[in-house]
């Protein structure tokens, strides 16, 4: 009986780590989404720099979960736009735009929504496995 615990606690703690990366993503993801119509704050220069999350195979109680590692800015190039009259504008007249595309954001945020869910109908099952495991056991 103690092994099936012990298995369910694994269980549960590698989907806890999958639903705190999740999570981390999210925000990632909502900052990225807030900042998608930001320009830079001085004539020519750089606006906001998309971020994405990088993560990585974490041991837990002898499972495999995951964590985040880090948060890369994306390389895709600035989209340009010309706004000569706008405070960002370069000599020529050309605002950057950030390299945010609100579709691509919406679809990761709804992708990290299902992973996060998911992760908590692991932790749920794993729970109701071991309460009719117990029932049973006391029978």
């Amino acid at each position: 009986m103690p092994e099936i615990r012990s298995q369910s606690l694994a269980t549960m703690a590698i989907a806890a780590s999958a639903l705190r990366a999740q999570q981390s993503r999210m925000r990632i993801i909502a900052e990225n989404i807030a900042n998608a119509n930001s320009t830079a704050r001085t004539p020519g220069g750089d606006p906001y720099q998309r971020q994405v999350p990088v993560f990585r195979p974490t041991t837990i109680e002898g499972g495999e979960g995951v964590s985040m590692a880090r948060v890369e800015p994306d390389r895709t190039a600035f989209k340009n736009e010309y706004d000569p009259g706008n405070p960002a504008a370069d000599a020529r007249g050309y605002v950057k735009l950030p390299n945010v595309d609100s579709l691509v954001e919406a679809l990761d945020m709804k992708e990290a929504q299902r992973a996060y869910e998911a992760n908590l109908n692991v932790i749920e099952t794993a729970r109701a496995m071991e309460s009719r495991t117990l029932d049973l056991l006391r029978k």
